[in-house]
């Protein structure tokens, strides 16, 4: 059971966060994200969606950290936070598998039936084009963590940088993509990546 009393230590962080401290952020991260992996790992048993998690919760924590009461369990907050997460990606996952199963039983083979709507190297192509257009150091993060497979921290140590400031790179990165391809094409990318493993 979460406790409903806030931690002393959580309370000063909190009230720094409040104020735009992204010292207190990376403590915050420092603190909380290892044990948001192995609650959020139990439960989807994917790396790759727990590092997913873990960017998510992190980036409402900063999108929400002016609206954060000192008052209230951070802990409970956060964990709050990974748990909606976690019920949204078990929805997804039952929709993808539905609609994954209905392309997969056509007698033409996986995705024929998509042939003529979908380019699939054109869509690709796409996406490339908007992965082009962020900055520099935002690029590369994002390049490292999806094409050569790296961990947060690992991209963390290489570029010199904390380990929040790179989720945040990357979720932003994922937020400016998601806004620049439409909804439909994105659904069709995402489905045939995630079967491809190319993105």
């Amino acid at each position: 059971m979460l406790e409903l009393k806030p931690d002393i230590e959580d309370v000063e962080l909190v009230k720094r966060l409040r104020k735009g401290d992204i010292a207190a952020f990376d403590a915050i991260y420092q603190k909380y994200s290892g044990r948001l992996f192995n609650f959020g790992l139990k439960l989807l048993r994917s790396e790759a969606e727990t590092e997913e998690l873990i960017q998510s919760v992190f980036m409402k924590l900063w999108e929400n950290h002016r609206n954060l009461k000192p008052e209230l369990s951070f802990k409970s907050y956060l964990y709050t936070i990974a748990y909606n997460d976690i019920c949204k990606l078990f929805r997804q996952r039952n929709y993808m598998r539905k609609f994954i199963d209905y392309h997969v039983s056509e007698e033409s083979g996986i995705f024929s039936d998509l042939g003529e709507r979908l380019d699939y190297k054109s869509l690709l192509e796409q996406v490339r084009k908007v992965i082009n257009r962020l900055p520099e150091k935002q690029k590369a993060i994002f390049i490292k963590s999806r094409e050569e497979g790296k961990s947060t921290r690992e991209i963390a140590v290489e570029m010199g940088l904390s380990p929040g400031t790179v989720d945040n790179y990357i979720s932003e990165s994922l937020k400016f993509i998601r806004k620049n391809i439409s909804e439909k094409d994105l659904l069709y990318f995402l489905v045939l990546a995630s079967l491809s493993g190319i993105f």
